[in-house]
């Protein structure tokens, strides 16, 4: 897969007063939108879409509570689905392949589920199925970062490993100092949000899908991937080495894969 440079639009529009921030990357290609999952943004999707284009175009948005988009009240899988309906209907888009990471890939599938029409193909990278316990989350150890600081280092000392992967993703703030690019007790209540049994919006569809599953993954074991799979009519597998964040770990990979998956919709 060669793919092209893309001219990305930031562009942003108003559900109920709040603020959704997005990325289109552009082009003549069919649409294809694609979600982040938590403590991400729009723009881990950008090689991607440098690597889809210009046969696909990528648009990206920053979800709600995440990047530049703004804080919300609530954070339910109804919530996401709803802006994700938003977004393509504030771009005059019909259908679209929907794409997802982690608790992306669940709403990747949800509105798929709960608007077929809307949906051409779908692609869960890592989203869970199975149902999770409803213990802690996953996430708890963000409860320990200040979601400002009065200067960017000051915020970088503060998260400490992981300011590597949030480095280049801090926002300003309007007294000059620097935030997260999501609220840490928002991101606790929306991926207790993904808890539950999602089967029956997993299976609730038959159209083209991938389900990628990363070989060292923390959240997906091989047993719960490979039933995913078998579960669902017309969904392909796509094994790579990585963990969790395996778009981000082996992106050529990742690419190649969602690429020989989108070759086969014709």
């Amino acid at each position: 897969m060669n793919g092209t440079s893309t001219t990305e639009i930031r562009g942003e529009f108003f559900i109920d007063g709040r603020r959704l921030s997005y990325l289109d990357f552009g082009g003549p290609g069919r649409p294809l939108l694609a979600l982040h999952g938590h403590l991400y943004e729009g723009r881990t999707w950008e090689r991607l879409a440098e690597a889809l284009a210009p046969r696909w175009r990528v648009i990206a948005p920053d979800q709600r509570g995440h990047g530049d988009s703004d804080r919300a009240a609530s954070y339910t899988r109804d919530d996401y689905v709803d802006d994700a309906i938003a977004l393509l209907d504030h771009l005059g888009i019909e259908q679209a392949v929907t794409l997802g990471h982690s608790g992306g890939g669940i709403t990747a599938f949800q509105i798929a589920a709960r608007h077929p029409r809307r949906v051409t193909a779908v692609v869960n990278v890592e989203g869970p199925v199975c149902d999770l316990d409803d213990g802690p989350s996953a996430l708890s150890f963000v409860l320990s970062m200040p979601y400002t600081a009065p200067t960017r280092q000051a915020l970088l000392d503060a998260i400490g490993p992981l300011a590597p992967m949030l480095g280049d993703k801090l926002r300003p703030t309007p007294d000059g100092g620097r935030r997260l690019p999501f609220h840490p007790q928002d991101t606790i209540v929306s991926e207790q949000g993904t808890h539950g049994d999602h089967w029956a919006d997993w299976t609730a569809t038959t159209c083209p899908a991938l389900f990628v599953l990363a070989r060292g993954s923390q959240v997906i074991t091989p047993e719960e991937g490979r039933l995913i799979v078998a579960r669902r009519p017309g969904t392909r597998l796509a094994e790579l080495d990585g963990d969790h964040f395996v778009h981000t770990n082996d992106p050529q990979g990742f690419a190649t894969a969602v690429g020989d998956f989108l070759a086969t919709l014709g």
